[in-house]
């Protein structure tokens, strides 16, 4: 997680591009795909998307590095509606339990696509912001409250904090023979006391991340910026292509017959 959050040395072009531009252009493309479920316009953003993160300097090791959680969860996930969708058209295959059928794969697997092109603009995004940035924009250029961004830049910074820290509790309890062996249940408690510990030292440092900021007058009314948040063409661009994604996503689906909204129950 904390290599999510970091560019890494990274300047590819999508980097100079302003963290609000880029931020509204998955916002405009995450709306027009949580609209509908079909596997049309799903695709056609998913593979815009892809062609975009060379952009973003990232390859595709480099993505399933950062994001195969996303990836394992939005196949899950479709795996799972293919099963538990009442069948439509031929059975494709009868497990007794459970079947599949024409409709419900055509179903998972819109479930699994829409799934992958809602979560990787997530990590084109995160990859190729750095997140001080980013709360530069959101309180310059979108005005939201001092407080509310420099409480989300807190936590974005603790995030890659608490990986390391979860790494350093876990080495520290094998150290004492803890969690290292024994069956399924002793390994299970193992776990649950390591996340007790972990949320024990997330309480202290946000308790004393807190005592720190309101010290240092982040709370005060008036703030004055070292960096300020401009905007060029460039992030036009930007904002350009994530309304052409999410345009010819839905262009295809109505042209493919396939647009179906969710908040509309076909008979």
């Amino acid at each position: 997680m904390r290599e999510v959050l970091s560019l890494g040395g990274n300047h590819a072009l999508l980097t100079r591009a302003n963290p609000l531009a880029k931020f509204t252009a998955v916002v405009l493309i995450t709306l027009v795909l949580a609209l509908s479920i079909d596997w049309v316009s799903a695709s056609v953003a998913l593979a815009c998307e892809l062609l975009l993160f060379p952009l973003a300097g990232l390859s595709l090791p480099l993505l399933w590095k950062r994001g195969w959680p996303l990836i394992l969860a939005a196949a899950l996930g479709g795996w799972s509606t293919a099963i538990l969708a009442p069948d439509t058209g031929n059975i494709l295959l009868d497990a007794g339990i459970w079947s599949i059928s024409a409709g419900s794969l055509q179903l998972g697997l819109g479930f699994m696509l829409r799934g992958l092109a809602i979560a990787l603009p997530a990590v084109l995004l995160m990859s190729c912001t750095d997140p001080t940035d980013l709360a530069d924009a959101l309180a310059q250029n979108a005005k939201l409250p001092h407080r509310f961004v420099l409480g989300t830049l807190a936590a974005m910074r603790l995030v890659g904090l608490m990986a390391e820290e979860w790494q350093t509790i876990g080495m520290a309890r094998r150290a004492r023979g803890v969690g290292s062996h024994g069956n399924p249940y002793q390994r299970l408690r193992a776990t649950l006391g390591q996340s007790f510990g972990l949320l024990v030292q997330a309480i202290r440092r946000a308790s004393r991340l807190a005592v720190t900021m309101e010290a240092r007058g982040f709370g005060g009314a008036q703030r004055t910026w070292a960096r300020p948040s401009t905007f060029s063409s460039l992030d036009l661009w930007v904002l350009l292509g994530g309304l052409g994604i999410a345009a010819a996503a839905v262009a295809a689906a109505l042209g493919a017959g396939t647009w179906n909204l969710v908040f509309i129950t076909r008979q």
